[in-house]
């Protein structure tokens, strides 16, 4: 993997990871951070509760439901809806949380500390750090 810092190399990681916030409208970041692990040949899950598929694959309702391989989650939610999300994350197991921009704040990431979870929420994006076309 690229010279990525240490928290980003830790949350590849895993074999399968998850899109919380997904979406089915293909303009928004929910939509393009999954097509973005979909390029990289990365087993991506999305969740949402108010959708069945997202580019072609089985969407989940909530974290609960995700297989267990998944260890590493993308956020793409309001800070508040991101607070809970943290909480459903913790009691799941999952390792590594990447809140993309605009989804972090101060007490989720807290949350992540005390939980001994790797989180990345710096601003930095998996868009860039990946690199996604948007095709």
């Amino acid at each position: 993997m690229k010279n990525f810092p240490d928290s980003i190399q830790q949350f590849f990681l895993p074999k399968a990871f998850a899109v919380i916030g997904a979406s089915t409208n293909r303009e928004k970041y929910g939509n393009k951070v999954l097509r973005c692990y979909l390029q990289h040949q990365l087993t991506a899950y999305p969740v949402n509760p108010r959708a069945k598929v997202i580019e072609g694959i089985t969407c989940y309702e909530d974290i609960n439901s995700l297989p267990a391989e998944v260890k590493s989650i993308s956020v793409i939610t309001p800070p508040a809806i991101t607070e809970k999300i943290v909480d459903d994350a913790i009691n799941k197991g999952i390792l590594n949380i990447w809140m993309q921009p605009g989804a972090e704040s101060a007490v989720a990431v807290k949350k992540c500390q005390d939980a001994h979870i790797n989180v990345i929420a710096d601003g930095s994006c998996i868009l860039v750090a990946l690199g996604f076309k948007d095709i």
